[in-house]
């Protein structure tokens, strides 16, 4: 965060040549901002922040969160998402008190974030985008900020440990039913097959998140 404070300036020369100083958050004012989408996470202990001479304020604070996020998992498991980070104040209004406004481009924020994104794991971070808007609430107007961030789920795994071995079993299914096999032998082969995908469903179930309004096209089938 970067503000301005026309009433903190100084002139290093009249102080020793000290152009900044370090100061508790609770010194000056500060922004109060919330992250609408968070349901859980750890505030931060860094409560510190920056004052130039000039009146300028720069507070870096690290947030862990939990945010909520819809997904759509219809084309599961070569699925992408795309989830939501606003930052809002609600105590300002916009149109007289405090307009937040982004100094990183949605590249040069993108660029950043795949310098930090260093987990090799299940998703895969493709696009950030920034919208900048102004939230409307009661009879005054909020400064909003939104990070729409999309994920790509990395299908290798589940193209191994699924649909594979599904399809496998389908073809077994197909052939035993139009084979030379006497009815007894396709009964029990039968029951094996629902016993198999009755294991691989509850694989499937585990591995899928609830909430979402539509099941996976694998799991429907």
């Amino acid at each position: 965060q970067e503000w301005q404070n026309p009433f903190a300036t100084w002139d290093p020369q009249d102080f020793c040549n000290i152009s900044e100083v370090v100061l508790p958050m609770d010194t000056y004012w500060s922004p109060p901002i919330f992250i609408l989408e968070r349901v859980d996470g750890q505030n931060p202990e860094l409560n510190y922040m920056v004052l130039m001479h000039n009146g300028s304020f720069n507070s870096t604070r690290p947030f862990q969160v939990t945010l909520t996020c819809s997904l759509m998992i219809f084309k599961f498991p070569f699925d992408t998402q795309t989830c939501n980070l606003s930052i809002a104040s609600f105590l300002y209004p916009a149109v007289t008190d405090l307009v937040m406004k982004t100094r990183r481009t949605s590249a040069e924020s993108m660029k950043d974030s795949q310098s930090f994104f260093l987990t090799d794991g299940e998703w895969k971070f493709t696009n950030l985008s920034i919208i900048e808007f102004t939230e409307s609430m009661d009879v005054k107007e909020y400064s909003v900020i939104t990070y729409m961030i999309s994920m790509e789920r990395r299908p290798t795994l589940y193209i191994l440990n699924l649909i594979l071995p599904t399809c496998a079993l389908y073809l077994l299914d197909m052939a035993v039913l139009f084979g030379p096999s006497s009815l007894e032998e396709k009964i029990n082969f039968q029951i094996a097959i629902i016993l198999g995908s009755s294991m691989l469903a509850v694989i499937l179930n585990n591995s899928l998140p609830t909430s979402s309004n539509k099941p996976p096209v694998i799991g429907t089938h």
